[in-house]
């Protein structure tokens, strides 16, 4: 049913409900019954002050009536009909379903979100619990005292007569080891609590830098015309008040490589070049200033939020595989910590260095997103024959323009997981991934329809 009937059905379920016979609210929207009959039956289109005639006539707001105000609930609906619990939807009755029955499409929705919301609490807690350092050394402390109080405990239980002495050693250590424990579940407790106020509670100096970034939006207007960009950097590093002296060098490199890219590419050419384009020409932006691809997928990640129509995202990693800048993006989760899915395009760039990919990604789970990536692994730094050569590589992402295309229900041959041709489907990591049969699974997840 197409998008045009829905305002007729809304009207006809509206005035059931409300137990008006069509002649009586016809009468007293002064038409004919047989044109609201019509109406109803989407016969007829209807809007101005008909519509508004008839909305105050069953005591609604116009806009719940009009096809417009549904198309945030329909959008919603296909996404959740393209998740695996909604593969037996009937897809092409999304909109007659809202139309007909509001109530019961708001509760879809509100179910589906409220599941997303859920995973992403248990993604959250999971990829902490298996990397957070802090967490980490603070469990390993606790049962490392656990230990020695309950071999401390088993040797004066099990042994009947000891030395004086060396009981009052034993207790001594008891103690201690006591006060240890209490001292480091107090810690933990402590760390746990004040962890519990926002995502953004830094614990690294990686946590640290994130938080500094997505502060400032990922743009320093103050260094794109800066004369002397060193006091700036310096004032920026003592107004965050990072803790960490390593979070303080990395920020101080990561800024001076942000002044580069932007006297390579200045903000006012670089938002012309954005402007003249009609489409998205990655390569043409870096050839129009002469740098390389990954020089331009930095600046373009770091203009201005209003630069683009929806935000860009971008993920840089070196040889190894280990991230050293994210820029997280909707509906493209990221791993706080270590590797990402060894499907994404950022790691298949390191094994082609100089080659240019570009790729249309779907990431797993509820509520991700559609997007197209754009990645390359270059050399870090000139060539030299007495030193190896240090590659990096960069992943722009980009969301679909192509927002409508959602996974079919009945996936065609030749599709990939995600149900669409041509679309990769890739995770975030492997223990909060949900795809089945992953060639590139490394650990199972915890990600099951069980759970």
């Amino acid at each position: 049913m197409p998008k045009s009937t829905l305002t007729g059905s809304r009207i006809r379920e509206r005035r059931t409900m409300l137990g008006l016979r069509q002649s009586q609210l016809a009468q007293m929207v002064h038409i004919s019954p047989s044109y609201l009959n019509l109406i109803e039956h989407n016969r007829r289109r209807i809007g101005g002050k008909l519509l508004g005639d008839i909305a105050e006539a069953l005591g609604v707001e116009q806009a719940l009536l009009s096809e417009g105000a549904q198309a945030a609930m329909i959008a919603s609906l296909r996404e959740a009909a393209a998740t695996p619990l909604g593969k037996a939807a009937e897809l092409d009755r999304a909109d007659e379903y809202a139309g007909r029955f509001p109530g019961w499409a708001g509760l879809t929705v509100g179910a589906h979100r409220r599941i997303g919301e859920l995973e992403h609490i248990v993604e959250t807690l999971t990829d902490r619990l298996a990397h957070d350092p802090h967490l980490a050394a603070s469990l390993h402390e606790v049962l490392s005292m656990v230990t020695a109080i309950r071999s401390t405990a088993g040797i004066l239980a099990d042994t009947r007569e000891i030395e004086p002495e060396w009981r009052d050693r034993f207790h001594r250590n008891l103690n201690e080891d006591a006060t240890r424990l209490a001292e480091g579940a107090q810690s933990l407790v402590t760390y746990l609590d004040r962890a519990e106020g926002g995502e953004d509670h830094a614990n690294s100096p990686q946590d640290e830098i994130e938080a500094f970034l997505r502060q400032h939006g990922f743009h320093f207007a103050m260094l794109e015309a800066a004369a002397d960009p060193e006091p700036v950097i310096a004032a920026l590093v003592e107004e965050a008040g990072f803790t960490s002296l390593s979070a303080k060098v990395l920020v101080r490199a990561l800024l001076r490589r942000y002044v580069t890219d932007a006297a390579q590419m200045p903000l006012g050419a670089a938002l012309e070049a954005l402007g003249a384009q009609e489409g998205f020409d990655l390569a043409g932006i870096a050839a129009r200033f002469g740098v390389g691809l990954g020089t331009a997928m930095r600046r373009l990640a770091m203009l201005p939020p209003d630069a683009f129509a929806r935000p860009v995202g971008l993920v840089i990693c070196d040889a190894s595989g280990t991230m050293t800048f994210r820029k997280p993006i909707d509906g493209f989760p990221l791993p706080r910590f270590g590797a990402g899915c060894p499907l994404w395009p950022l790691y298949a760039a390191l094994g082609r260095p100089m080659v240019a990919q570009r790729d249309e990604v779907r990431q797993s789970g509820r509520g991700a997103g559609r997007f197209v990536t754009y990645s390359i692994a270059e050399p870090v730094g000139p060539a030299r024959f007495d030193a190896p050569v240090l590659t990096q590589a960069h992943m722009l992402i980009v969301p679909s323009s192509d927002i409508d295309a959602l996974a079919a229900v009945d996936m065609p041959e030749g599709a990939g997981a995600g149900g669409e041709i041509g679309v990769r489907q890739i995770g975030v990591s492997c223990r909060i991934c949900p795809t089945k049969d992953c060639i590139g699974r490394r650990e199972p997840s915890i990600m099951s329809e069980e759970f």
